[in-house]
């Protein structure tokens, strides 16, 4: 103690105060740390203040943004309009008339690629498909396109609008019986029901903001999945987990469908499975087609959008990453973890959504997805070619008189080759989901157009 004492006496008087200041000066640190923490730890017990009550009537996102001002921000950001190299949207000026009241429009997809119309010859697509917008603009978009002109069911509507109170309006509170009944409605009549694009109410239940599925075809299409795999009378809103919510959320809307019987059913094709070519076994066994090509006679297929189906069979969904995981990675906004509701491709948004699990620089993450995509693109256009020197052919043999057994036989390879082509075309991840799989089944179209062109000699 003497030691000590002396120790300080010889420092001087300037020294202790030193010592005393810095020791003030931690305390001070320690309590504002202490403060900080405990007001975060509450701030996380309250994840959000209840200004308005909600119920599930109420489908304005504005009204639920209330309650959840950071999510309706960023929800707001989805009428953002930013191209990658293989997707997203450039805005191009439209002059508005009564038809289409529109001012800003997105590149033609037909136009770029010519082989398109081709391809669909005789039928809507080849009339008007642009590149698709983000998720504001998933209404308007279908509302306006000149598909419209050849008449579409209310089918349609099942992926392009908030329809939760539209089935219960239609079904008498029943969605199930509401989404029957929409389906066999004009897409005009339903539509004058339809006041917004997909909104918080279809992913969310109003109660608890739990996840939850509200489309009826999706209920009924995974439990044919979950059948192939031994579970019987699966419910995906009592058995999913939440993990899987934050993938089947998104794929209500993001996969293959045909329309079914008169009533113009939704109906998704997992009768067999989830592959390409498990669908078009499916298409195959009950002889559906969705028109005969103006071309060639063909009973053709046209694949719609099947991320879902696309990326069950990717790393990602081995690894059990999820869509919201890439698409709506978590952000912090305080002691908030909140999944970033701007919904975009992850190629605009590498760090928060590849970073998480690669510990990459993000030049480094945007080169190894243009390799895959790159790759991908070059192999699609072969197929692509194959596709239309099989049409080619089939003219011909069909202006030269060739045997009707021939040309049946080519239109067969024609059908199957287009179908496994444009469900990868219609995959909008450029084949980045499941890089493997896409070369897989691309390389299946070329042999099937090269076995139709080889059935006409």
């Amino acid at each position: 103690m003497k030691a000590i004492l002396k120790w300080i006496e010889n420092l001087g008087s300037r020294a202790v105060w030193i010592i005393l200041g810095g020791g003030f000066l931690l305390g001070l640190i320690i309590a504002f740390l202490v403060a900080d923490v405990s007001s975060r730890i509450q701030e996380a017990k309250q994840p959000y203040f209840q200004v308005v009550e909600l119920d599930d009537s109420i489908t304005d996102p504005e009204i639920w943004g209330k309650n959840f001002p950071l999510h309706l921000e960023m929800y707001k950001k989805t009428t953002d309009m930013e191209r990658s190299r293989y997707g997203g949207s450039e805005a191009l000026p439209h002059i508005p008339d009564e038809a289409d009241p529109r001012s800003v429009v997105t590149q033609s997809k037909i136009d770029e690629d010519p082989r398109l119309k081709r391809m669909w010859a005789g039928y809507a697509f080849s009339i008007d498909f642009r590149e698709e917008r983000g998720h504001a603009y998933m209404l308007t978009d279908q509302l306006h396109t000149l598909r419209q002109k050849v008449g579409q069911p209310g089918t349609c509507l099942n992926c392009h609008a908030s329809t939760y109170n539209i089935y219960k309006e239609l079904g008498d509170g029943d969605i199930m019986k509401g989404f029957h009944e929409m389906n066999s409605q004009p897409y005009m009549e339903v539509a004058k029901k339809a006041e917004h694009p997909v909104a918080c109410i279809d992913c969310h239940s109003a109660s608890d903001m739990s996840l939850r599925v509200t489309r009826p075809a999706f209920m009924i299409g995974i439990q044919k999945v979950k059948k192939l795999e031994g579970i019987t009378n699966y419910d995906v809103n009592q058995d999913a987990t939440r993990k899987e919510m934050r993938t089947y959320v998104c794929a209500q809307c993001h996969v293959e469908y045909y329309f079914e019987g008169k009533e113009k059913t939704l109906t998704y094709p997992w009768d067999k499975g989830l592959k390409a070519d498990q669908i078009l076994a499916y298409y195959e066994q009950i002889a559906f087609k969705d028109w005969t090509h103006k071309d060639t006679g063909a009973a053709a297929l046209k694949a719609q959008h099947p991320e879902f189906e696309m990326y069950s069979q990717g790393i990602h969904a081995r690894s059990g990453v999820s869509c919201a995981d890439c698409h709506m990675p978590y952000v912090s906004e305080g002691a908030q973890k909140v999944s970033d509701h701007h919904v975009r491709s992850p190629y605009l948004n590498v760090d928060a959504a590849c970073g998480t699990c690669h510990s990459l620089k993000p030049e480094e993450h945007r080169a190894r997805i243009d390799t895959i995509q790159d790759t991908h693109w070059q192999l699609r256009n072969v197929a692509m070619d194959a596709l239309m020197a099989l049409i080619d052919d089939i003219e011909r043999a069909q202006k030269s008189g060739a045997p009707e057994s021939k040309l049946k036989e080519a239109r067969s390879y024609q059908r199957k080759s287009q179908f496994l082509l444009g469900f990868v075309e219609a995959e909008n991840s450029t084949g980045f989901h499941a890089p493997q799989e896409s070369a897989r089944i691309l390389g299946n179209a070329i042999d099937m157009a090269r076995k139709g062109q080889a059935a006409l000699k």
